[in-house]
């Protein structure tokens, strides 16, 4: 597919905007002896740099574009192939090729860097009129490990420009409650700037390694990177995982909860063998709901239980249901004809001191009761909006050391 001239600038942008992209080329530069280095886009028609370091005087600055027959980061594009040359003149297959002769190198570098969707975006390529020994573990393990930053930096990118209407849609679908709306923001004054700041600091500290020049703690450091880049991706998409969760009401069907806790189970089949988890389930009612959600639901529940166990005791999960009475429900339903119902599921496990009852329905909650154990994530919190999708209510009931109750007030219809 040729890219549209829009396309280009953009993804121009994206390589501009990654924080150490010419930290890594100077790395490039001082480690190879080379005197230029870039990051181009390669499509099927052009070749276009989007970020350079020129000490030779190529003059090619970033958005520079070459016929792309001329170079070789075409075939390298063709074959997603890298071509490494120490010296033009000595090798066999570029010795009389005309792209060295038309740009009058003799030592040439160039790697793909694929996206982790499998396409194909350009390379990260280097050149100089002299020499140079490149074909070696330390010059190829460095390219090879940039080429690999500079895609799920990419990656990442992408993720950051859905966060902004995720957020957005975030935002009307967290109006239900005050309490949605508080955890949003501590998203993001928190969960997303931590991983942002460390990005910044180990970007400040490769600057500094590669004045050494010490190419160990560049990699290292490049890992660090990599880690922050990979936790704020991972914050992106359970956000995302978050938003989608709506309350279309194409989506609603009549579905059997039996069913539902039925195939929960099977799901979770081999972490309850594994556990000598004994469950008891109660005959529950045919509602009117989201089907995938309410699997959800379960399995989020289900797993807490099995997770959050006694080390001494086998996991015991109670299932109960029960209709209700319209006077025991909060708020009166405006239509007074529909029936509720409530749903207790129970464990013995380590249960939750009171004072963190109502954190543990926060997005990426983290919850630690006497024993250590951890809770992160964003589990309860897809539970809590799922019951809120269907016209309900939840709530926990626990003490540490005690077990935990969760109760769901649903609906057999929603209004």
């Amino acid at each position: 597919m040729i890219e549209s001239d829009n396309q280009i600038f953009e993804d121009i942008r994206k390589v501009e905007s990654i924080p150490i992209i010419q930290t890594m080329l100077e790395v490039v530069c001082r480690t190879t002896g080379m005197g230029f280095a870039a990051v181009a886009r390669v499509t099927e028609d052009k070749w276009i740099a989007c970020s350079v370091r020129d000490e030779i005087q190529f003059g090619l600055q970033s958005g520079g574009e070459l016929e792309l027959k001329t170079t070789l980061c075409h075939e390298v594009r063709t074959g997603h192939e890298e071509i490494v040359i120490n010296h033009v003149k000595e090798n066999g297959t570029y010795a009389n090729h005309h792209t060295p002769a038309m740009y009058g190198f003799q030592s040439y570098i160039s790697y793909p860097i694929v996206l982790r969707s499998g396409e194909f975006f350009g390379t990260l390529c280097a050149i100089d009129p002299h020499p140079a020994e490149l074909n070696n573990p330390k010059t190829i393990g460095m390219f090879k490990l940039f080429t690999e930053l500079i895609a799920f930096h990419l990656h990442s990118i992408d993720l950051m420009d859905r966060s902004q209407s995720i957020v957005h849609n975030l935002n009307k679908q967290l109006k239900d409650t005050v309490n949605e709306n508080r955890q949003y923001q501590y998203i993001s004054n928190h969960n997303l700037q931590e991983p942002l700041r460390k990005l910044r600091l180990y970007s400040n500290k490769l600057s500094d390694a590669i004045d050494v020049p010490d190419l160990n703690k560049a990699k290292e450091l490049v890992d660090k990177i990599s880690s922050s880049a990979q936790r704020f991706s991972m914050i992106i998409k359970d956000l995302s995982d978050f938003s989608e969760l709506t309350n279309d009401k194409d989506a609603f069907e009549t579905i059997d909860l039996n069913i539902i806790l039925s195939d929960v189970c099977a799901q979770l089949k081999p972490r309850l063998d594994a556990t000598k988890t004994f469950v008891t389930i109660d005959d529950l009612p045919v509602i009117r709901a989201i089907r995938f959600q309410m699997e959800q639901l379960f399995y989020h529940l289900m797993d807490n239980a099995i997770k959050f166990a006694k080390k001494d005791i086998p996991p015991l999960i109670r299932v109960s249901c029960r209709q209700m009475e319209v006077e025991e429900l909060p708020i009166a339903p405006k239509n007074n004809s529909l029936n509720h119902f409530e749903i207790r599921l129970e464990d013995n496990g380590i249960g939750i001191e009171k004072s963190q009852l109502e954190k543990i329905f926060d997005i990426f909650s983290q919850v630690e009761p006497e024993q250590s154990v951890k809770a992160f994530g964003v589990g309860l919190a897809y539970c809590r909006k799922i019951i809120h999708n269907h016209g309900g209510s939840i709530k926990a009931q626990s003490e540490a050391g005690q077990g935990t109750v969760f109760t769901i007030t649903l609906p057999l219809i929603k209004e």
